[in-house]
């Protein structure tokens, strides 16, 4: 098979590709592919961010958010990287964090570096559909953002810095109205948060 040729009609579509798709869709077997995979990975075609996902590396339009909704389906960006891109936060990530309700895990490639932190199915909401070059990423509003990391920061033991928060960004009403359905713990720090901002 002409694997570049493959590859560069794939990039002309999109800058991921799923490797049983890619099997399925020219008729040879994954272990076929995988192999293939590899051998052009190591020529630079293709980027390997876990056993089925790889970036295309003749598509020059990759960004890590084409990959949050394929790695992990039920998952949206939230946590520093939405609390930084809002101003919020002047801690900028050097991943892209997100939420999920699958499987946490850490993925980790030369042009992505995703993190995911496991949240409770009844607290996966408060995130919007946002358009990528090739689809679509789920993002959180930047109220909720603040209440996972709060709440992600409380189950890992720490209490969180609320000193380095600024509020001006965020919409004081929706942030109240959001916290009722987090655990206490976090409304309290909410309320704290709210009551030493100043206006």
């Amino acid at each position: 098979m002409n694997w570049p040729a493959i590859f560069a009609k794939e990039a002309q579509k999109h800058s991921l590709l799923r490797l049983d798709d890619v099997a399925y869709r020219h008729g040879v077997q994954e272990a076929v592919a995988r192999n293939a995979f590899h051998r052009w990975e190591e020529r630079g075609f293709v980027e390997r961010v876990s056993s089925k996902a790889y970036i295309n590396r003749l598509n020059q339009f990759f960004t890590p958010q084409d990959l949050v909704n394929v790695l992990r389906p039920e998952s949206y960006v939230s946590l520093d990287s939405v609390l930084v891109d809002s101003g919020i936060s002047t801690q900028s990530p050097s991943v892209l964090t997100c939420v999920t309700t699958g499987y946490p895990r850490a993925f980790r490639s030369p042009s992505a570096r995703i993190v995911y932190r496991g949240i409770a199915p009844a607290l996966f909401w408060g995130f919007q559909e946002k358009p990528t070059r090739y689809g679509q990423c789920r993002v959180a509003e930047a109220e909720k953002a603040l209440l996972d990391w709060i709440y992600l920061s409380r189950q890992d033991g720490l209490g969180p810095p609320l000193d380095e928060i600024n509020l001006h960004f965020l919409d004081r009403c929706k942030l109240i109205e959001y916290s009722r359905r987090f655990p206490r713990t976090v409304q309290r720090d909410v309320e704290r948060l709210l009551a030493a901002a100043p206006g």
